[in-house]
């Protein structure tokens, strides 16, 4: 991936290739001003911690000369160098401020999130395969001491990354944003905007235990991008984006287009009513395989599809049945 300049900033791309469907774990150097930022952190490997080595070595830097780390959400391939590099050099780490309890594994907040997803996932009728998840999540709990920031985190403002400003963009995580460098037509997405793929709009509480409608929240923060001035979008997955009007669009028709499609099961001929009888009908063995996600991504759609009055649904014995 290559350098960018634009008036005196430079954008230097921190690309580690993985094979799985993202492609790459992208961060970004960016030196400005007498300053040097990072803004995401990649995974906690030795092969990002490598990448970030080299590249700050290969442009005449150190550690040392880093100025500030900087998150667009709390997802652990986006800040897992954090602790490592704080280690070695102590400098300010900036988030959302609707990241900070997460990535701090604040304890009150995962219990609720396991009593949560306890409670969605006997209501979308998942029966065991839902136990077995909520089984994972309280397992998890134990290494969240090992996986929280040990660093104080700050919030981001627009003070944070010179001439860059934040912009909540929620629907992939509750927390995301993307820094928007107007003067230079530059766009730092995170998971937001990615060229080969489109970002899973996955399924989470708020602070107070209501789910979140995650995919008619990202649909918005789509649309906050669509008439945004740039000419280069930073992605945090895959290559850089140049034509992002037409990209948002595309995403944008993606999601009536699964909705559709989800809603073309349901009808007088159709045993289908379940949220987890959708999702077996839609994705047969990836059901199981990829089960958190199977189920964000359909329960999702059931909720954008009912807030758009396409579909109902009925409590029946303490499960959800919907229908058109």
């Amino acid at each position: 991936m290559e350098t960018i300049t634009n008036n005196a900033c430079t954008v230097y791309p921190i690309s580690v290739p993985t094979k799985s469907s993202l492609h790459t774990f992208n961060f970004y150097l960016i030196e400005e001003e007498g300053s040097l930022s990072l803004v995401d952190a990649g995974v906690n490997s030795d092969k990002c911690w490598g990448y970030l080595l080299d590249t700050l070595k290969n442009h005449g830097f150190s550690l040392a000369d880093l100025s500030r780390i900087i998150i667009t959400h709390n997802h652990e391939d986006h800040v897992g160098l954090i602790d490592r590099i704080e280690s070695e050099h102590d400098i300010p780490i900036y988030a959302p401020e609707k990241s900070i309890h997460r990535l701090k594994r604040d304890r009150n907040f995962f219990l609720m999130r396991i009593d949560f997803f306890k409670k969605l996932y006997y209501e979308m009728g998942c029966g065991l395969d839902g136990e077995l998840q909520v089984q994972k999540l309280q397992d998890a709990i134990k290494g969240h001491e090992r996986k929280k920031v040990q660093s104080d985190i700050l919030r981001v403002d627009d003070n944070v990354l010179p001439g860059s400003q934040p912009i909540e963009t929620p629907g992939h995580s509750p927390d995301h944003i993307v820094l928007l460098n107007k003067n230079r037509k530059w766009l730092f997405a995170g998971d937001h905007l990615i060229k080969h793929i489109s970002s899973n709009a996955l399924v989470e509480p708020d602070p107070n235990g209501k789910r979140l409608l995650t995919v008619l929240d990202y649909e918005d923060s789509l649309k906050k991008c669509l008439d945004l001035d740039v000419d280069v979008v930073f992605p945090g997955h895959g290559d850089l984006i140049h034509n992002h009007k037409d990209l948002v669009k595309k995403r944008l028709n993606g999601i009536e287009r699964k909705a559709d499609r989800l809603l073309s099961y349901f009808g007088l001929e159709s045993d289908i009513s379940t949220a987890s009888e959708l999702a077996k009908a839609v994705y047969k063995e990836k059901y199981e395989s990829q089960f958190s996600l199977v189920m964000s991504e359909i329960i999702g759609h059931l909720d954008y599809l009912e807030e758009k009055g396409q579909i109902e649904k009925a409590l029946k014995s303490g499960i959800w049945h919907y229908s058109v």
